[in-house]
């Protein structure tokens, strides 16, 4: 297991000048915004506005913290996000706005070149035993958390090995990224 935890991270500016984004992980390690095979992040959402356009990606959105993202998306009509809403997935090529009806929202985003990685998001809440069947399984505290002996502080993520058993209590996500 790596622990990765969020008080390591470097904020930086999303790729359309929008908002704030830190990366969590990506492959190949320190690849730019046009160059990952697969990128995890956590972002700020402040104020209505564009997403940034990722040809060739797919996307997994996931409300972590806020409710009312509003979330408009080319060919897919609008949705209303929250911290309980299933993860959102959506081809990262196609035009997509936020408005926000309560405040700012923070996110997961975790996106993957298609045709050469898929990616899934799952929430866990509460207690669980889990199988890392994918070949690189992260989780990513939504709260403090718990994964075996490893205490989480909230957005710490921890890279598991695959076919591990994970034993686990709190408010987490699982994302698993296999080749295409």
């Amino acid at each position: 297991m790596r622990h990765l935890p969020a008080a390591d991270r470097t904020p930086a500016q999303w790729k359309n000048g929008g908002g704030t984004t830190w990366e969590i992980a990506a492959q190949p390690p320190g690849a730019d915004l046009s160059a990952f095979d697969w990128r995890l992040s956590v972002a700020q959402v402040a104020k209505a506005g564009p997403f940034s356009v990722f040809p060739g990606v797919d996307r997994v959105l996931t409300v972590i913290a806020g409710t009312g993202l509003r979330l408009t998306i080319e060919g897919q009509g609008e949705v209303v996000l929250d911290e309980t809403s299933p993860p959102m997935p959506f081809p990262g090529d196609a035009a997509a706005s936020a408005t926000l009806d309560a405040g700012p929202i923070r996110d997961l985003n975790l996106m993957v070149r298609r045709g050469a990685w898929r990616g899934s998001v799952r929430r866990i809440d509460g207690a669980a035993t889990v199988t890392a069947e994918a070949q690189i399984t992260v989780l990513v505290a939504l709260a403090p958390a718990r994964v075996g002996d490893q205490i989480l502080e909230a957005e710490d993520a921890l890279i598991v090995d695959t076919d591990a058993t994970l034993t686990m209590n709190g408010r987490l996500l699982l994302i698993g990224l296999d080749p295409a």
